[in-house]
């Protein structure tokens, strides 16, 4: 008896496994992803470049995909819209000790138009000294909500001069931190700095399937929806437009895929969110603004979707996960896939550092299994941020068999069955 009853559970989960096969393979279609990529990477776009028509007409695109799916909107709206203040450089002028700075060695990150700085202003000294991690420790002081004098030591002078981005991304409550370039302690100081400040409108596009019995735990499928838009210097034979079709409309596609899959089947018991981010390209502000917006415990999961229209260096039926080593996601994924021909893959790139260059790396550095999932061959992959990243690169066979190896892996942690490991942040760079 007890013999029969383990091949009747065998037997009905082998049937459950053929179900879903047959259920990706007709909604997950090569036709429908065919579709989706070539309006993203299509010249009618131009390159969907940030702030530009362009990308407000992806972003009109995707809406529609996600109504004509019946995805729920998160707040009244498929866009998630927000702004970010941008601080141009007007002038800055400063003194130590009575001895005047040098202009170029004075950079202010505040949202204050002109800010007036002295010894008795109430700002804390502290110091990024040469054995620190530069980067690290500038992040730490513009997020520890106080105001800095930062003395930056010189042995970073050649990095010094990237900071000037963090202009780019000022919220309105965020403290005002000088940085100098220096290796002296004043004990006077006098600094004054005039900016001109602009709010720039930008939104994300988000669509969401409320879970049924787990509806307070969140798994994310994302990718991010802009690129380099036009660029006439860089025109190469001719052409100008930077399409990019590979980076990262591949990854939005199979984002939107997967959004039609699960609607579809309609039986996820935690909360899908679907988000295409906006503004990754020039400094991730979309990915940035939407994590703000959850608490990250309650986030179980993140699959970041980047440039996936490409053979990886195994070839087909496979793909890498970035951070593979961080949690046990990828183990949960490839346990999901067993049978199959499909393989993931730890990050074989772990010197570029991928797991923090794309959307997934601020819920990730929070401890959330965030992860992104690649072919990309970052050594040798042609046709990276060229106007050459078009429709007609891609292996669209190959990409929309990944997308239903994503969407079958997946489902433990969609069901709740599984939960991934959270990234340690006591480790993180």
């Amino acid at each position: 008896m007890k013999k029969n009853v383990g091949y009747l559970i065998l037997l009905s989960t082998l049937m459950g496994l053929q179900g879903m096969a047959q259920d990706v393979n007709a909604i997950i279609n090569k036709a429908e992803t065919e579709r989706i990529e070539k309006y993203l990477s299509s010249d009618e776009l131009e390159g969907r470049r940030t702030f530009s028509k362009g990308i407000d007409k992806a972003a009109e695109f995707i809406a529609n995909e996600f109504k004509q799916a019946g995805l729920t909107k998160l707040n009244n709206s498929y866009l998630q819209s927000f702004s970010k203040m941008s601080a141009k450089f007007v002038s800055a002028s400063g003194s130590f000790d009575g001895v005047a700075l040098d202009a170029k060695n004075v950079i202010v990150v505040t949202p204050q138009p002109t800010v007036t700085i002295n010894e008795s202003s109430g700002y804390e000294v502290v110091k990024i000294n040469k054995e620190d991690n530069f980067g690290q420790a500038a992040r730490k002081f513009l997020t520890a909500n106080n105001n800095y004098i930062v003395l930056v030591d010189e042995s970073f002078a050649n990095n010094f001069s990237r900071l000037v981005q963090l202009k780019s991304n000022i919220t309105a409550d965020q403290k005002t931190v000088v940085f100098v370039l220096t290796n002296t302690t004043p004990t006077k100081f006098n600094l004054e700095a005039s900016h001109n400040i602009e709010n720039l409108a930008l939104a994300n596009v988000v669509g969401m399937i409320p879970g049924k019995s787990l509806a307070n735990e969140y798994v994310i499928f994302s990718g991010h929806y802009d690129h380099l838009g036009i660029n006439g210097a860089k025109a190469i034979n001719g052409d100008s437009i930077y399409n990019g079709a590979n980076d990262d409309a591949a990854g939005t596609t199979a984002m939107i895929m997967l959004s039609k899959y699960f609607k579809k089947l309609n039986n996820n018991e935690r909360t899908l969110i679907f988000v295409a981010f906006t503004a990754e390209e020039v400094g991730g502000f979309g990915a940035q603004y939407f994590s703000k917006q959850f608490d990250p415990l309650t986030v179980k999961a993140m699959f970041n979707l980047e440039m996936i229209g490409t053979e990886s260096k195994w070839g087909k039926n496979s793909a890498y996960i970035t951070g593979y080593e961080k949690t046990n996601m990828g183990d949960i994924l490839q346990k999901n896939l067993e049978g199959s021909a499909f393989k993931f893959y730890p990050d074989p790139y772990t010197d570029q550092n991928l797991f923090y260059r794309s959307d997934n790396a601020t819920l990730a550095r929070l401890g959330v299994p965030a992860h992104t999932i690649s072919t990309s061959k970052m050594d040798s992959e042609p046709n990276y941020h060229k106007p050459s990243d078009e429709f007609q690169t891609l292996d669209m066979d190959n990409m929309n068999e990944i997308i239903k190896a994503i969407a079958l892996s997946s489902r433990t942690i969609v069901s709740g069955k599984d939960t991934p490991t959270r990234v340690d942040t006591k480790q993180l760079k």
